[in-house]
C-alpha cells in the first residue's frame, strides 16, 4: 500500500511541477495575446454580471456559427456566484500565506500576474461551454467541457475521463478537504468534538443541496458577496493599521519578485525561481482558470450570447486572484514588515493568523468605546477563523454543483441521489479524518481535469478567436 501511495505522490508532484505550470501558463499567455488582451474588458464583464445581458442585442445571432438560446437555468450573476463559491476558498487565505513563506513576498506578485493572464483562458473555456451547451427537454441547459469534447471534438473517452475526475475532485478537495478546514478553523478557537463539527457541516450541506441547482445558486448569490466583504474588511483594516509600511511593502513585493536578495528577515526562500514557482502554482490552483470547472456554471446561465457570458465568467478569476489573493498578500507582507519578530518562527500556514492577531487591540478598543462587555469582544484570529469557515462551506456548495453536472452527464438524473448521499458522507469524513492522501489524490485528479480541458481549448482555439 505504501508503494502505491509513493507512486501516486510522485506522479502528482511531477504533473503539478514544471509540466503543468508550463502548459497552463502557456495557455494563459496564448489566449491573452490572440484575444488582444481581453482583460481590458473586465469593467464590461462586471457591468454585465450586475445588469445582465444587453437588452435588445441579438449578439449570439449576429455572430456566425454561435448557437445559444435565451433560456437558461440561472441568472448570469448567479452562475458567476456559484463558480466564485467553489473558487474562493481557503487557498485565498492559507494558500497565499504559505506561498509567501516559501517563495518570499515576490510570490504575491507572480500569483497576481498569473491571475491577470488566467482571465483570458477563463473567457475562452466559458465561451465554448456556453456556445455548445445542450438544451434538455425541460428547457434547461447542460454544458461544460465534457459536452464540448463529446459533441464537437467527438472525443467521448476524454469527456468521460473529465467527468469522472470532476466527481472524484468534488468528493476530495471539494468536500472532504473543505470540511477538514472547517474543523481546523473551529478547533483553533474552541475545543469541540470533530464528530460534532462533521455532523453539523454535513447537515447544513444536505439542507442546501437537497433544493437542487436553483437553491445552490440562491445561497451562493448572497453568501459569496457577504463572505468576501467580511474577509476583505478585515484585510483592509489590517492594511490601514500598517499604512506606515505600505510603500515599503509594495517595494518588497516587487524587489523579491525579480531579485534573489532577502527583503524580510526570517522569511523562508526568497530566490526568484522559488518565488515564481510558489506564486504561479498558487495562482493557477486558486483561480481554476483552465481547470474546466468554471465553464460548467457558465453554461447554466440565462443568456443569448456566449461572448457576453464569457466576459461575465472571466470576472471570477479577477475577483479571486487579482483582488482577493493580492489583498491577502499585501496584508500579510505588511504585517511581516511591521512586526518581523513575531513571524520568525511561524509555520507557513500560520502567517495569516499572526497577521490578523494584530487586530486584537482594535476590536478591544472598539468594544470598550461602545461599552460592550469584554467577554463579548472578539479577536482578529476569530474573525479569520469565521472567514475560513464561510469560505470552506461555500466551496463545498459550489463543488457539489460541479459534481452534479458530471453525474448528470454520465448517468442522468438517476445518479444524483446516490451522489448526494456520498457527498454528504464525504463532508462528515473530512472533519474527522487525516486527509494527506485525499489532498494528493485531489491534486492528481485536478490534473486529469485540466489536461483534456486544455487540449480541448487548443484544438478549438480558432473557434474562440474568430468570433471576437
Amino acid at each position: 500500500m505504501s508503494c502505491i501511495i509513493d507512486i501516486i505522490q510522485s506522479l502528482q508532484k511531477f504533473l503539478w511541477s514544471l509540466p503543468m505550470l508550463v502548459i497552463l501558463l502557456g495557455t494563459h499567455i496564448y489566449f491573452t495575446v490572440r484575444l488582444h488582451v481581453i482583460q481590458r474588458k473586465i469593467p464590461q464583464g462586471i457591468r454585465l454580471s450586475i445588469s445582465g445581458p444587453d437588452e435588445g442585442r441579438e449578439e449570439a445571432g449576429s455572430r456566425k456559427g454561435e448557437k445559444a438560446g435565451r433560456e437558461g437555468n440561472v441568472s448570469p450573476f448567479s452562475a458567476l456566484a456559484t463558480s466564485l463559491a467553489a473558487t474562493i476558498g481557503t487557498g485565498n487565505i492559507v494558500g497565499i500565506s504559505t506561498a509567501v513563506a516559501i517563495g518570499g513576498p515576490g510570490a504575491v506578485f507572480w500569483c497576481w500576474i498569473t491571475g491577470v493572464l488566467g482571465i483570458a483562458t477563463c473567457y475562452a473555456e466559458c465561451y465554448l461551454s456556453v456556445r455548445f451547451r445542450v438544451k434538455q427537454e425541460d428547457g434547461t441547459f447542460r454544458g461544460g467541457p465534457m459536452y464540448v469534447m463529446e459533441h464537437v471534438l467527438h472525443q467521448k473517452s476524454a469527456a468521460v475521463l473529465f467527468a469522472f475526475s470532476v466527481i472524484l475532485v468534488s468528493l476530495g478537495m471539494g468536500s472532504s478537504v473543505q470540511s477538514h478546514s472547517i474543523a481546523a478553523a473551529v478547533l483553533e478557537q474552541k475545543a469541540v468534538s470533530p464528530q460534532l463539527i462533521g455532523i453539523a457541516a454535513a447537515a447544513l450541506t444536505g439542507i442546501v443541496i437537497v433544493g437542487g441547482a436553483g437553491q445552490i445558486a440562491k445561497i451562493c448569490t448572497w453568501l459569496v458577496p457577504f463572505m468576501s466583504i467580511f474577509y476583505l474588511g478585515g484585510c483592509f483594516l489590517l492594511i490601514w493599521l500598517n499604512r506606515g509600511v505600505l510603500p515599503e511593502t509594495l517595494l518588497a513585493i516587487l524587489q523579491s519578485a525579480f531579485s534573489s536578495r532577502s527583503v524580510i528577515g526570517g522569511a523562508a526562500g526568497t530566490a526568484v525561481m522559488t518565488g515564481m514557482r510558489a506564486g504561479i502554482s498558487r495562482g493557477l490552483f486558486t483561480n481554476e482558470a483552465g481547470l474546466g470547472s468554471i465553464p460548467m456554471a457558465a453554461a447554466a446561465a440565462r443568456t443569448d450570447s456566449p461572448r457576453q457570458q464569457g466576459l461575465v465568467s472571466m470576472t471570477g478569476t479577477f475577483w479571486d486572484t487579482v483582488v482577493m489573493c493580492a489583498i491577502t498578500g499585501i496584508a500579510v507582507v505588511s504585517s511581516m514588515l511591521k512586526s518581523p519578530e513575531i513571524f520568525k518562527t511561524a509555520s507557513p500556514d500560520q502567517l495569516c493568523f499572526l497577521a490578523f492577531s494584530q487586530l486584537d487591540g482594535v476590536f478591544r478598543d472598539g468594544f470598550s468605546a461602545l461599552r460592550i462587555p469584554g467577554s463579548l469582544s472578539v479577536d482578529g484570529s476569530l474573525v479569520l477563523s469565521a472567514a475560513l469557515v464561510l469560505f470552506a462551506f461555500a466551496t463545498i456548495i459550489g463543488w457539489n454543483f460541479y459534481g452534479e453536472c458530471a453525474v448528470r452527464y454520465l448517468w442522468g438524473q438517476k445518479g444524483l441521489r446516490q451522489y448526494h448521499v456520498l457527498y454528504i458522507f464525504a463532508v462528515y469524513l473530512g472533519a474527522v479524518l487525516s486527509l494527506d492522501l485525499v489532498w494528493t489524490l485531489s491534486d492528481l485528479f485536478n490534473s486529469f481535469m485540466a489536461l483534456p480541458n486544455l487540449l480541448c481549448l487548443w484544438m478549438l482555439r480558432r473557434v474562440v478567436i474568430k468570433n471576437q
